[in-house]
């Protein structure tokens, strides 16, 4: 149900450890992290997403990743893209990856050497919340791999209220976009 990419332009990708303790207690000042992505606002579940990630990048000794409006067009974009012709992937059924999608924004436009990253989950009930995407998301090595990144200094998050299956209610579809670019 998760997957995540990463595109490199000549940047190191590294890992750390988890301090789930720590990012826990962190996380519990995210308000809005238990909402409904089908009662709460947009944005209020988006702001949560980002709390919680940044709560454990916290845990980390991470720097937070700051809200880039470029990088939330190409996931909110692809979001609704594979709740529209339900489909669960990095690439859509044209073809487009996210590089193509990232780049489309101008997100790279200046760019010399960059990095980015994508993870997606959809779920449903409180899988389907922030808290529960972002825990998942942790729990599976790439994906906390893509969130634990210390070299990533932007994120753009896409949540829409849907599933990328047709017979699905109830849920909601989220997508990560990270960046950093030189």
């Amino acid at each position: 149900m998760f997957q995540n990419i990463f595109a490199t332009g000549l940047v190191a990708v590294a890992v750390f450890g988890a301090s789930i303790q720590t990012a826990d207690a962190l996380a519990a000042n995210c308000p809005g992290g238990s909402a409904s992505p089908i009662k709460a606002s947009r944005g209020e579940i988006t702001r949560a997403t980002l709390c919680l990630v940044n709560s454990e990048r916290a845990g980390q000794g991470l720097r937070p990743l700051r809200m880039n409006r470029r990088l939330s067009v190409a996931a909110r974009g692809h979001s609704r893209d594979m709740v529209r012709r339900h489909y669960f992937e990095h690439t859509s059924p044209d073809g487009s990856t996210v590089v193509e999608r990232i780049r489309a924004t101008g997100y790279l436009n200046s760019a010399h050497r960059w990095l980015v990253g994508e993870n997606i989950g959809w779920g449903e009930r409180s899988n389907g919340t922030a808290r529960g995407i972002v825990q998942a998301w942790m729990h599976s090595p790439p994906h906390r791999e893509a969130i634990l990144t210390p070299s990533f200094r932007d994120a753009g998050i896409g949540v829409v209220k849907g599933a990328p299956t047709p017979a699905t209610s109830g849920c909601a579809t989220f997508t990560l976009d990270l960046g950093v670019q030189h």
